[in-house]
């Protein structure tokens, strides 16, 4: 498991490291009001937050089969209920940049989940519960 986890945390970085080059180039491209100032330390809540689920998912992936795909809808639920927290606590402080923030939010959250639930099942494809994840 540990292994999985450390080679999930290097992919992330690069995945993040990708990811915040595009943001710099954006920065070039297009008007400040359509990019957060925000943004970075978004990237730092996301892998966070990936770290954290991908972990109990790991944990999780060589039990029972029931008690895998419960542990993944729970840090969904808990994912969403946090990130939509995140968000109204912003936008209600921030008012003025309330559109590129959540825009920046949505893209983030699309980015990183894809790349979370792709991740996850090729760590626990072929895992069932006798055997471990490598």
């Amino acid at each position: 498991m540990k292994s999985a986890y450390i080679q999930y945390l290097k992919q992330l970085l690069i995945f993040s490291g990708i990811l915040g080059v595009i943001w710099l180039a954006l920065t070039f491209v297009l008007p400040g009001k359509f990019l957060s100032p925000a943004l970075p330390s978004l990237f730092f809540f996301f892998i966070a937050t990936s770290l954290l689920s991908f972990y109990y998912l790991l944990q999780s992936a060589g039990k029972r089969f029931i008690k895998f795909v419960n542990t993944f809808l729970l840090t969904i639920i808990i994912k969403l209920f946090l990130y939509v927290g995140v968000m109204v606590v912003y936008v209600l402080i921030n008012r003025k940049d309330a559109v590129a923030f959540v825009l920046g939010f949505f893209v983030l959250y699309l980015c990183y989940s894809i790349f979370e639930a792709v991740c996850i099942i090729s760590k626990t494809q072929s895992t069932t519960p006798d055997s471990t994840i490598q």
